[in-house]
């Protein structure tokens, strides 16, 4: 198993924090086929050997993903994927 952990500052207000935190998650939705849901201010997300979470705060966006054993393998390449989305989306830290 890998945990990824991705902490991105932001200065958005907290509307526009939730509608950039919904744009990475509909990216990493359909490219890794997980389902999103929202619970307050945290968008937990999973399916077969991904689950994860989103949370908002008022300064910054935080990624937590726990990948199951086949998916670790790919740990790499998902981190960086999101990272990028996340910069592109909540603009440069």
């Amino acid at each position: 198993m890998a945990d990824i952990n991705i902490v991105h500052e932001h200065k958005l207000t907290p509307k526009k924090a939730r509608e950039a935190a919904q744009k990475v998650a509909d990216s990493i939705a359909d490219e890794y086929g997980l389902e999103c849901e929202w619970e307050g201010d945290v968008l937990r997300f999973e399916r077969s050997g991904v689950q994860g979470q989103l949370t908002l705060e008022k300064k910054k966006a935080e990624m937590f993903i726990r990948l199951g054993f086949l998916m670790s393998a790919f740990a790499p390449t998902i981190e960086a994927k999101v990272h990028e989305n996340m910069k592109k989306v909540f603009g440069a830290a």
